[in-house]
């Protein structure tokens, strides 16, 4: 899997074969099974997660014990809870597998090590926390403009095959519809 990676990082910056020896040093890969957690409300996060396979979720629950889904990570994506990782405090959140899935961990302490070392490694890092920040400011911006029917088609557009391998009622929650909402909306969609 440090492959997937490799490519992924190679793709997006100029790194030497020394560059990436030292990256690849500090890499840890960790399977998960399927609804097996990745981080649990209450822990700690002290990593930065890249998936070179397979889907999670991260999300909260509620006091009525309802799930609202913040984000989906797959092939290529990153994953965890970075207020956690980056003040040291509990997660609010739960991160778990909705596939099989295979990441690629790097403590936070070897992450920062690695900026440090390689300016184009820190390059990256810091545009992907810009593309991170735009992507939220567009998602809070569709859940309170939005109509439900919008957000349904904004997220076929912008995560292409992904309602294919989520189940539907968590494309509900990350919508924030119900399931019943959902299944009224994509009959009025196929319908058109």
């Amino acid at each position: 899997m440090l492959s997937v990676f490799k490519k992924y990082l190679t793709e997006k910056a100029t790194l030497s074969e020394e560059e990436w020896e030292i990256i690849a040093s500090v890499c840890i890969v960790k399977k998960i099974r399927k609804q097996q957690f990745l981080l649990e409300q209450g822990e700690v996060w002290r990593y930065n997660a890249f998936v070179c396979e397979g889907c999670l979720r991260r999300y909260s629950i509620d006091d009525k014990g309802i799930e609202h889904i913040i984000q989906f990570s797959t092939e290529n994506w990153w994953a965890g809870d970075r207020q956690s990782l980056m003040h040291e405090t509990p997660s609010k959140y739960n991160v778990d597998a909705i596939e099989n899935s295979v990441v690629i961990l790097i403590r936070k302490a070897d992450f920062e090590i690695i900026c440090k070392k390689i300016p184009a490694f820190y390059e990256l890092s810091n545009a992907i926390l810009q593309r991170s920040f735009n992507a939220s400011q567009e998602r809070i911006n569709a859940v309170i403009s939005l109509t439900a029917e919008e957000k349904y088609l904004n997220f076929l557009t912008s995560f292409p095959g992904l309602a294919n391998r989520v189940p539907r009622h968590m494309v509900a929650s990350y919508l924030g519809i119900t399931p019943e909402t959902l299944s009224r909306i994509k009959k009025q969609v196929m319908g058109k």
